[in-house]
């Protein structure tokens, strides 16, 4: 339900923003604009109770509210099910991610575990909570019940989950050697020129940016196509804004400015980059042409890649998506994308609280199309792939004769 999902996103939103009274207050609002069933809908988006919805419905439509600068009645509530419990968020988070949140080295955060389940395997671990708590918890703590709707790419994989959990073994074992793991994959094409972007922006009232009517490409400005790496350990994105083809040349190229300008610096010891990326578009895993332009950088510089691929259908997963590409988008929002220029300063001048750092390069360079890789050429790339699913986890290693 869109009214669920708009819900969900207000939640999360204000999630340091309310106390414990606006919170109730909050959810009661929104079940009464929504009307029947609204209750229901509140309490499955929000985490929010339904006796402490209806006790803020029946505050709203009392005659005698809480004083403002209280949050409860005198005497009321009760402490906190994580001070009561210290170690219950804890295993929780256990349960839900193979590694803890907050370790850099998670290239996923995902749940397909209902709130019932995990309030069953917690009571098993000794714990006593009930759905809603466990629901309220994994709101307070950055997750939500991923749906397939509207990013559903294909049918869902029997060893999905099983990758998942590849992967971020994978990316733990690399950050803890102290070598790069990064996230790759390309943005929405950008087209460049007075078109509309979405968002808004503050303005003088009543002086709205005018832009086109209709979203043409413009031949003279063309289009920008972004391609981004996502350092995970040290929360550090690069991002080449290309003029010509979306390519496994590009995306490549891309990678091998990374490893130039920042990558070489802060990894001096490193023999190997771990990259995490979608199965499909310039990366995908079964592009002949990926592959071998991989064997040429690892030719050039002498390193060792791996390559993780997400399983189909869930590149809304990949770390690079909601770590980089979330913020620039949203730090662009209302702004037409004049020229290449206004884009990559846009993009460089990304950042957020966290300490997200963003560096942004043009990239003029030209990458035909329809390059086909002869199997001879395929069978010198000095790929070794791993024994749990090769055709989206394998390594290629310099050839000894580059």
């Amino acid at each position: 339900m869109e009214e669920e999902g708009a819900i969900r996103k207000k939640f999360r939103f204000l999630r340091d923003s309310l106390n414990e009274r606006t919170r109730r207050l909050l959810a009661a609002a929104e079940a009464k604009v929504l009307g029947h069933g609204g209750v229901a809908t509140v309490e499955r988006a929000s985490g929010v109770s339904r006796s402490t919805i209806e006790r803020g419905m029946h505050e709203i439509d009392s005659g005698s509210p809480l004083d403002p600068d209280r949050i409860r009645r005198p005497g009321a509530g009760r402490k906190r099910a994580t001070v009561l419990d210290p170690t219950l968020a804890s295993d929780l988070e256990r349960l839900v991610e193979p590694v803890t949140r907050g370790d850099p080295e998670s290239p996923l955060r995902w749940t397909c575990k209902s709130v019932r389940k995990l309030a069953r395997e917690l009571n098993t671990l000794g714990h006593r909570v009930s759905r809603n708590i466990v629901a309220a918890l994994l709101l307070e703590i950055g997750y939500s019940l991923q749906s397939n709707l509207k990013t559903k790419e294909g049918t869902r994989h029997p060893d999905r989950n099983a990758q998942f959990e590849h992967i971020n073994r994978k990316v733990a074992a690399q950050i803890a050697r102290g070598a790069p793991a990064i996230s790759v994959d390309t943005k929405k094409k950008e087209l460049v020129g007075d078109f509309k972007n979405a968002g808004r922006e503050w303005r003088p009232e009543g002086t709205p940016e005018k832009v086109r009517v209709h979203d043409f490409l413009d031949p003279k400005l063309g289009k920008a196509i972004p391609y981004g790496v996502y350092d995970i350990a040290r929360n550090v994105g690069w991002v080449s804004v290309g003029v010509d083809h979306d390519t496994a040349a590009f995306a490549v190229a891309t990678i091998h400015r990374w490893w130039r300008q920042l990558g070489k610096k802060a990894y001096p010891k490193a023999r190997s980059i771990l990259i995490t990326a979608d199965s499909g578009g310039s990366n995908g895993s079964r592009l002949r042409i990926w592959k071998w332009e991989l064997q040429r950088l690892a030719n050039l510089t002498g390193l060792a890649i791996a390559v993780h691929h997400l399983p189909p259908g869930t590149s809304k997963w990949n770390k690079i998506e909601h770590r980089l590409f979330s913020f620039i988008t949203q730090n662009w929002r209302g702004q037409p994308l004049i020229t290449h220029a206004a884009i990559v300063s846009l993009i460089s001048n990304t950042h957020t609280t966290t300490g997200l750092k963003v560096h942004c390069q043009l990239d003029k360079g030209r990458y035909p199309t329809k390059i086909e890789i002869s199997d001879e050429q395929l069978a010198t790339i000095n790929m070794k792939r791993d024994h749990f699913h090769g055709d989206w986890n394998y390594t290629i290693r310099p050839n000894k004769l580059a």
